[in-house]
């Protein structure tokens, strides 16, 4: 009893002061007002990281080798021979061909509405399905409602002896030597020369 009794008056003083000391803890919960300004807040942010995200990857896309926007290796001996029909690269949107004047890698989209126009070897040309546009082995205009040449991508040309030949900046194509052997042929399909007006 006598331990009951001492240990009693300590226990009371304890739950006092937890009594005294609780008003000053409590939280109270945000209003309606602040709730709605937390959620705002949060949603504003989400947008702008989104944005931003969104942003970065367009204005600094990464291609992959062989994959469109990025650089194809193309097997030189794939090379057709000179004036015969085109080696058309699906994946890569392109065509390479071979003229007298050298390697030309051609995009495959007309240059009139963005069809895809084909080879076709009974005219020995390219034809467009969807208006009738027509472009010598080269990409240069024959005729039709397109108002320009088949636009090109850069191409890279490295021969055994290491010396390296590029397509022009004027779109011309690259002189091929016949006494050269060709080691590799880079098709970069994220550098697009526009064809010239007819």
């Amino acid at each position: 009893m006598a331990t009951a009794e001492s240990t009693s008056p300590r226990m009371m003083s304890a739950a006092a002061a937890r009594q005294s000391a609780a008003p000053g803890i409590q939280v109270a919960a945000p209003s309606r007002r602040e709730f709605l300004y937390y959620i705002w807040g949060a949603s504003i942010a989400l947008l702008l990281g989104e944005a931003s995200a969104g942003l970065i990857w367009f204005a600094f896309p990464r291609f992959k080798e062989g994959e469109f926007g990025g650089t194809f290796a193309f097997n030189p001996e794939e090379l057709p021979a000179v004036g015969a029909a085109p080696t058309s690269v699906p994946a890569g949107r392109f065509h390479v061909t071979l003229t007298p004047e050298g390697l030309r890698a051609l995009y495959g989209v007309c240059t009139h509405l963005g069809c895809l126009p084909k080879w076709v070897p009974t005219n020995n040309r390219f034809e467009c399905p969807c208006h009738g546009s027509k472009f010598h082995l080269s990409g240069n205009w024959i005729e039709g409602p397109a108002p320009r040449n088949l636009d090109l991508f850069i191409a890279r040309v490295t021969f055994a002896d290491g010396t390296t030949l590029e397509t022009p900046a004027d779109g011309g194509a690259i002189p091929l030597d016949p006494n050269r052997q060709i080691t590799s042929i880079q098709i970069d399909t994220g550098a697009r020369i526009i064809g010239a007006l007819h």
